[in-house]
């Protein structure tokens, strides 16, 4: 069995609080390096090879964002965006630049560690096996072992969350999965208010694999409720 402890980087320009997430992070199994602003996270990043990086959004030198939005261009890695502000267009912000979730500040350590072990189950999923080629018309084919989702016969590339949910919406074919059965099954127990991110990764979904997103023949809304993927032919 595998017991390797995962790596966190935190980047914080607050020593107090790299202190103080390194000492709860640690005493939880996690093996913790520190940066204190932008070039030296995304240096640590690449150097150091963490599993998933503690991104504050306020630093010295670069913006949050725009250190997320290099991390992202060379990397799928894992990102939980701190910061002080609950302001919902930074979240949204965030989450579009390609986060993996988003933490205000101030936080219990619980709570951090609850959603840092629910992002990196969500990642280690997506390598797990799957049911296999699913056609679901001529136009989109989806092979879940091989983790290829196809329109027009040329792949398209999905993140982690988006190929997650997209599976359940698929298994569930048919079927209209509330907002928090998708919450719960795709990130987690603790997410289960966090309805704007269904809408959000629907949203990525649809862009990707509708010919017309406004118009959606394969992902639809039952508004108030949930979403369904259409039901899939027999045979």
């Amino acid at each position: 069995m595998n017991t390797r402890q995962p790596r966190v980087l935190v980047v914080d320009d607050e020593p107090a609080i790299l202190e103080l997430d390194r000492v709860s992070l640690e005493e939880r199994g996690f093996l913790v390096s520190a940066a204190a602003d932008g070039g030296e996270a995304l240096r640590r990043t690449r150097d150091d090879l963490p599993d998933l990086v503690l991104l504050d959004l306020r630093l010295p030198d670069l913006d949050g964002f725009d250190v997320l939005r290099q991390l992202r261009a060379a990397s799928t890695i894992p990102v939980i965006l701190l910061t002080v502000s609950d302001d919902e267009g930074d979240k949204v912000r965030g989450l579009e630049l390609g986060a993996d979730d988003y933490v205000t500040k101030p936080f219990r350590p619980g709570e951090l560690v609850a959603r840092i072990n629910a992002v990196l189950r969500r990642c280690a999923w997506a390598g797990a096996p799957g049911p296999g080629l699913v056609a679901v018309d001529d136009r989109l084919q989806i092979d879940f072992d091989e983790r290829d989702v196809l329109v027009h016969g040329r792949r398209v590339a999905l993140r982690p969350t988006e190929y997650r949910l997209l599976y359940h919406l698929v298994q569930n074919a048919g079927r209209t999965l509330p907002f928090e059965t998708i919450l719960a099954r795709v990130w987690g127990p603790e997410y289960r208010a966090e309805t704007q991110y269904v809408h959000l990764y629907v949203a990525y979904l649809r862009q990707k694999l509708e010919p017309t997103p406004a118009a959606p023949r394969y992902i639809l809304t039952k508004r108030g409720v949930g979403y369904s993927f259409r039901p899939l032919a027999a045979g």
